[in-house]
């Protein structure tokens, strides 16, 4: 480690924990944290989530040896491919720090992180639960960022992102620490924020400052994305309907997906009973919905034949996605009672 091998006050003595897939990206992450200057850490984490008993234990070796003389203080668990909200929780067990930080594992810290993440919780009040990192997103030069690109870029804005998140442990196993029904990476970082602040902790913004590159993704990413809806309808059961207010998150465009579904069904079923005059109607209606939610993807975008071409079909495809999960959701969750088990 470049920096002074201190740990902080006693008060600000901080474990790092990163749920991890081992994916390409962490070596980078390992390597950024063993750089950067300031007290390091007391314990780093390293949760491997990946399902099965034995997926490739050798992969592991390279992104350890970056932690240089970190290494020692290392600690690796398994959590059998539960998601990051488990794994998080896997990892906030075994911390004995006052304060738990934690990282994604395809972010990079900033070279004076460590000295930025002590001065934050430092300078945290005594009923501050939580300080967040400032996240920056780089974005390609020269052209127009595609619709992946934004979507990611939208972290930097983000409340309460886990891409670089430090709570005070003993506020994590106050609430509970996170909700293991969320399984993917997508509200549980809002939910667990939610209880906190529900419980009577002030959630602040720190100086310290972290990368997130845009990860690579297949073409269809944005139809798997959809999944998340399942969560938004979780997110609804368990803070109610305002809950994207109290989030402070954007409603998305859920309800115009449910209507241009209906409107395609509808048109599909007036075909079929013969109706061919208000099968024309609602058609066309379907067609305007998806054309304009074509339009909203492709005219901030780069507007290549390939990005464009993708928007058209996945915005076809969208929105009776969005809708499935979303009803799903709301069924499979209907009943799901508030998140209290505790992290031991």
């Amino acid at each position: 480690m470049s920096a002074e091998d201190g740990r902080g006050a006693a008060g600000t003595a901080y474990a790092v924990v990163v749920p991890t897939l081992v994916r390409d990206t962490l070596a980078d992450c390992l390597a950024a944290l063993a750089a950067a200057t300031g007290p390091g850490p007391e314990q780093i984490v390293l949760v491997d989530d990946r399902p099965g008993p034995a997926a490739e234990p050798g992969a592991l070796e390279h992104p350890l040896t970056v932690l240089g003389d970190l290494r020692a203080r290392t600690v690796v668990l398994r959590s059998g491919g539960r998601g990051p909200a488990a794994a998080r929780n896997a990892g906030l067990r075994v911390v004995t720090a006052p304060w738990t930080a934690f990282l994604d594992d395809d972010v990079q810290v900033g070279p004076h992180w460590c000295g930025g993440l002590a001065r934050d919780l430092a300078e945290a009040a005594p009923d501050t639960g939580a300080v967040q990192g400032v996240i920056a997103v780089p974005l390609p030069g020269g052209r127009r960022p595609t619709d992946w690109e934004r979507d990611t870029a939208g972290l930097a804005r983000a409340r309460w992102t886990n891409a670089d998140m430090a709570y005070r442990t003993d506020v994590l196993r106050e609430v509970g620490g996170f909700d293991e029904r969320f399984t993917r990476a997508f509200r549980e970082d809002a939910d667990l924020a939610l209880r906190v602040l529900d419980a009577g902790w002030r959630i602040r913004r720190g100086r310290r400052t972290t990368r997130h590159p845009v990860p690579p993704a297949a073409r269809w990413v944005s139809l798997g994305q959809q999944r998340a809806h399942a969560d938004d309808a979780l997110m609804r059961r368990l803070h109610g309907p305002d809950w994207c207010a109290k989030a402070v998150a954007p409603r998305g465009r859920i309800r115009r997906h449910a209507t241009i579904t209906a409107a395609g069904a509808a048109a599909v079923a007036l075909a079929a009973a013969g109706r061919r005059h208000a099968a024309a109607v609602t058609g066309l209606g379907w067609a305007a919905g998806t054309a304009e939610f074509a339009w909203s993807r492709i005219a901030p975008g780069p507007r290549t034949r390939h990005e464009v071409t993708t928007m058209l079909v996945t915005s076809a495809l969208i929105p009776p996605t969005a809708t499935w999960h979303r009803l799903s959701g709301l069924w499979h969750h209907r009943n799901a009672p508030a998140w209290r088990e505790p992290a031991p």
